[in-house]
């Protein structure tokens, strides 16, 4: 069963566009989109499983220059 997440992201100012870019580049990264609010960018993750979720999230998505802050909501039923 595929495993989907919010991944909610704080930048440092000024580096919302270079962090959209590299996350757009990440396999497993189904969607990148810049918001308002407390968060700076939301992007939306799946993997095969809870694992791999967790492993794109701290293994890649957490050494992105420019990341501050994460919030990782996972899915628990699909709409």
């Amino acid at each position: 069963m595929t495993a989907k997440a919010f991944v909610l992201i704080e930048t440092a100012v000024g580096r919302n566009k270079e962090v959209v870019a590299a996350l757009s580049q990440l396999e497993g990264v189904k969607s990148v989109d810049a918001v308002t609010g407390p968060y700076d960018i939301i992007a939306v993750i799946e993997g095969k499983d809870l694992s791999n979720v967790g492993d794109l999230v701290t293994g890649k998505i957490h050494p992105i220059a420019g990341i501050t802050r994460t919030v990782t909501c996972l899915t628990i039923a699909a709409a």
